[in-house]
């Protein structure tokens, strides 16, 4: 005898990643975009912290841009989350501690397809935050290249120019380039003269 068809929707998660300047915002706003003219119902976040462009628009370095829901924490996020939305996606998703891979993977069972779009990897070259957790949760996964600013090779790093501390460090171009795996060095490359003592 054969089970009923079950009721509830199928949900799924996506993880879009690579270096600073591959297009992965480029590339979540493309697919939040085909979701609208879906007519699906579609909510995007981002993290609070991120506010290099705009307050509540998620940006990409190429000025495309949409409105999003800034937030603060994965809980909040949670909290905020429209009862009907079918879609969700969730820009700098490597600024959020560890409790966003929970939130998502409870958001997919619940029948949400979540787009997630992040840095896979730190200035130091190593993993960023929840993205390798999550892009092992995925069911889709898509690695992006930049172009290396030193070489023109493909580019999967993101140098940092600027002596800071810390791995959260949100910059644009003046702060970081693209570089290949040739190219890149895991520190600084310049000295940040604008801070006190550099």
């Amino acid at each position: 005898m054969h089970s009923p068809p079950s009721q509830h929707r199928t949900g799924w998660i996506e993880v879009v990643c690579g270096s600073m300047f591959s297009g992965k915002t480029e590339e979540l706003l493309r697919r939040i975009k085909r979701a609208r003219l879906a007519r699906q119902p579609v909510v995007l976040f981002k993290p609070r912290v991120d506010n290099r462009y705009d307050e509540v628009k998620v940006v990409s370095h190429e000025g495309l841009n949409a409105d999003a829901v800034p937030v603060a924490s994965a809980d909040e996020l949670l909290g905020r989350m429209p009862k009907e939305a079918m879609v969700v996606g969730i820009d700098e998703v490597q600024f959020f501690d560890g409790a966003i891979v929970g939130v998502v993977e409870a958001l997919a069972s619940r029948g949400v397809r979540v787009i997630a779009a992040g840095l896979d990897q730190d200035w130091r070259g190593q993993p960023f935050g929840p993205v390798p957790a999550l892009m092992a949760v995925a069911e889709y996964v898509t690695k992006l290249h930049a172009v290396c600013a030193r070489c023109g090779g493909a580019a999967t790093r993101s140098q940092r120019l600027v002596a800071t501390e810390g791995q959260l460090f949100v910059g644009g171009a003046a702060e970081y380039e693209a570089r290949c795996r040739a190219c890149f060095v895991a520190e600084p490359t310049r000295v940040d003269v604008s801070r006190p003592g550099a």
